[in-house]
């Protein structure tokens, strides 16, 4: 069975992406980030090396520091898939990542964002 096409796509190239969608709603680079960093348990300075070396998005994910044990904490739809249901953890774990950005995109508070901010 071949991995999914996103798999192999640079995180560098998704990443931008990430940040268009929440600046088109008046969101900010750095908020962006606090979701990634949030997520993936990557420091700031961390996700800049990850970006520099233009990793792929299955190695960005298998290679971060401490995936956020609250993220399965994190439910709904994404792309016509409920993400508590997808099997697969790079799979389910790109999908949380995408349904972070949506909440920020629609102007969701970060602490509601951040699962386990009390």
């Amino acid at each position: 069975m071949t991995k999914p096409k996103i798999y192999t796509m640079s995180f560098a190239k998704v990443y931008p992406l990430y940040i268009a969608k929440a600046e088109r709603k008046g969101k900010t680079k750095a908020e962006v980030d606090t979701i990634i960093c949030w997520l993936t348990g990557y420091s700031p300075e961390e996700l800049e090396e990850q970006l520099d070396k233009q990793i792929d998005i299955e190695t960005f994910f298998a290679e971060a520091p401490e995936l956020h044990p609250s993220r399965s904490l994190i439910k709904g739809v994404i792309c016509g898939v409920r993400v508590e249901d997808i099997e697969e953890e790079t799979m389910q774990n790109i999908r949380y990542l995408d349904k972070l950005i949506d909440e920020l995109a629609k102007g969701k508070k970060m602490e509601k964002i951040l699962r386990d901010s009390s």
